[in-house]
């Protein structure tokens, strides 16, 4: 691997777009117009952005990272029943050794499909409202996106009605020669919004 390719032991930092929610929650229309302003300036000059008390329970995350743990702790035969099918995008994979000839990407991955079948177009708003509270705001990111962008805060929302989701589980194992591998290899996500949890490893 070239030197200039080689991962930085001392990374510079990376100064990240934070955009506070509490008022978008608890506030009225014009906190809903700051908050979009703000999400689409983050978008144009970053293209990303850090949020902030977004009202996911904290004990759900943690779960979450539980079982995440506990799946990547199992031995390789075990999680090997879940190998992911030449073709496909989603289940359980050890590298992407068929798409980098170099530079290979050292992490495991587990991905898992959320399709939205006919007449259940509101299963998420529905699980958020009976775990979150009927309180809950569904009011999401791609509603402030439009919101901020001048066309109907459903326009997104309909545009993607019939969509796909992915939640793909990272987990970046220790490897002995970090300087030969990449933790993930450049690549474009191919989804129309990522939401990254990340747990206590920092550099992403």
């Amino acid at each position: 691997m070239p030197d200039d390719e080689k991962p930085c032991l001392v990374a510079q930092e990376l100064h990240v777009p934070l955009i506070d929610f509490r008022d978008f929650f608890s506030s009225g229309p014009a906190a809903t117009q700051q908050t979009s302003r703000l999400v689409g300036e983050a978008c144009r000059s970053h293209g990303f952005f850090l949020v902030v008390n977004h009202r996911v329970d904290s004990n759900l995350i943690s779960r979450a990272h539980h079982y995440m743990d506990t799946f990547f702790d199992m031995p390789l035969s075990e999680k090997q029943k879940a190998q992911r099918k030449i073709g496909e995008h989603c289940d359980y994979t050890s590298s992407f050794t068929g798409r980098f000839s170099s530079k290979i990407p050292w992490k495991e991955t587990l991905s898992l499909l959320c399709i939205v079948k006919q007449n259940s177009s509101h299963k998420v708003e529905e699980y958020f409202q009976r775990t979150l509270g009927e309180s809950f705001n569904n009011l999401g990111i791609m509603e402030l996106l439009g919101i901020d962008l001048g066309v109907q805060k459903s326009n997104f929302k309909e545009f993607f009605e019939d969509n796909e989701s992915i939640m793909r589980l990272n987990y970046y194992s220790p490897c002995l020669k970090p300087e030969l591998t990449l933790e993930t290899g450049p690549h474009y996500d191919p989804t129309s919004l990522t939401v990254l949890q990340q747990d206590c490893v920092s550099g992403l």
